[in-house]
């Protein structure tokens, strides 16, 4: 989907400062939503594309405010309600502490280990690598792994990852859809333009319905000679 979480090539944001010995977590709480999102996602049934999905549903001024571990709460409370574990009343209530935070803990148990999904058959590969491809031109209102800064641009195949789960139809439970994943080396000056640095190149993975075949020229010029020559016959 188009939200504010799509942040990738967006400019106004300031620079990215990376802190030196980062810590795994900043604080305790921190690594206790961990361990709990790891507890929901696998008693509730949840795929890990319908909790990145979750968190692209929180409203644009919270998401910008908070961090990152606050999106996880956000998208935890929205999945255990969406699921009927509990609901929002109750989940307000928690922060009064006049609710036993057991009950979350009993509801989600209620809901059973989440199934082992099949291995999916080896199917051939749609592209090779060095194949010329364009990512789709796509804007669609649910979850989706294509950024917009990379739609409608040509790139080239590098790595053929292998099989993987659709994540813009598993993230709505539509079927998991496998397919071939690649990682694309996109030219930046073909993303951002000629103010980006000519030697410059992004990879970005993309499942095999996020593109489609970029004919080559020597190709191009065959189908234009072809296509001549029909029209000057009569």
């Amino acid at each position: 989907m188009n939200g504010v979480h799509d942040m990738g090539g967006m400019d106004g944001f300031g620079p990215v400062l990376p802190e030196p010995n980062e810590p795994v977590f900043h604080a305790d709480w921190e690594r206790r939503m961990y361990a709990l999102v790891g507890s929901v996602m696998g008693s509730a049934q949840v795929n890990l594309d319908e909790f990145r999905h979750a968190i692209e549903r929180i409203p644009p001024a919270r998401y910008l405010a908070s961090s990152y571990y606050e999106r996880w709460l956000a998208a935890a409370e929205t999945i255990l309600v969406e699921r009927g574990v509990v609901t929002r009343e109750e989940l307000l209530a928690l922060q009064d502490a006049s609710i036993d935070p057991a009950l979350i803990a009993s509801g989600v148990a209620t809901h059973g280990p989440s199934p082992v999904k099949s291995t999916a058959k080896p199917q051939r590969a749609r592209y090779v690598k060095g194949a010329r491809v364009r990512a789709r031109n796509l804007n669609p209102v649910g979850h989706t792994r294509l950024p917009r800064y990379a739609r409608g641009k040509a790139g080239v195949v590098a790595r053929d990852w292998g099989v993987f789960v659709f994540p813009d139809t598993n993230a709505h439970h539509a079927g998991t859809k496998p397919q071939h994943c690649y990682s694309v080396s996109f030219d930046a000056r073909e993303l951002w333009g000629k103010p980006a640095g000519s030697r410059e190149r992004v990879f970005i993975d993309l499942w095999e319905d996020y593109l489609e075949p970029l004919a080559s020229k020597s190709n191009a010029k065959t189908a234009n000679r072809k296509k001549a020559g029909q029209t000057g016959r009569h």
